[in-house]
């Protein structure tokens, strides 16, 4: 499956996987709206800091957030040059999260590696994913 192409920059993150140990995933998240990358150690890592991440930007909105107009949600503009392309040392994915509904995230992963592009409708299934990626590689 081809990947999608999202008119949004900030709908697309990068996930790096330098190490996958015992099954623990080291690496780090690049979005367009941080200069740098944000490194996780562990699976808790890295939901907590997708999620800070999510939260700031506002986008998407969770589903329970209350919402209003006029919102004081801060716009920036992208940080990352076109050329500018992460990899991780074991594994790289794109992850487009494009709805935050009962308390999970819905969107799309692609398997830069394998080529592969899946949806997910949790974040369990997301794991999951990413572990069967994971583990074809050993």
């Amino acid at each position: 499956m081809k990947p999608q192409i999202y008119e949004n920059v900030f709908r697309t993150t990068i996930v790096c996987i330098d190490d996958y140990d015992n099954k623990i995933p080291q690496g780090k998240i690049y979005n367009a709206y941080y200069e740098g990358g944000v490194s996780f150690c562990g699976v808790i890592d890295f939901l907590s800091n997708m999620e800070a991440m999510l939260e700031e930007m506002n986008y998407p909105q969770s589903f329970s957030s209350r919402r209003s107009f006029g919102s004081s949600a801060v716009k920036k503009t992208p940080d990352l040059s076109p050329d500018a392309v992460q990899e991780g040392e074991y594994a790289t994915f794109s992850l487009r999260i494009l709805f935050r509904q009962n308390a999970s995230w819905q969107g799309s992963l692609y398997w830069h590696e394998g080529k592969e592009e899946e949806s997910f409708r949790s974040v369990l299934e997301l794991l999951l994913l990413i572990d069967s990626a994971l583990r074809t590689k050993e």
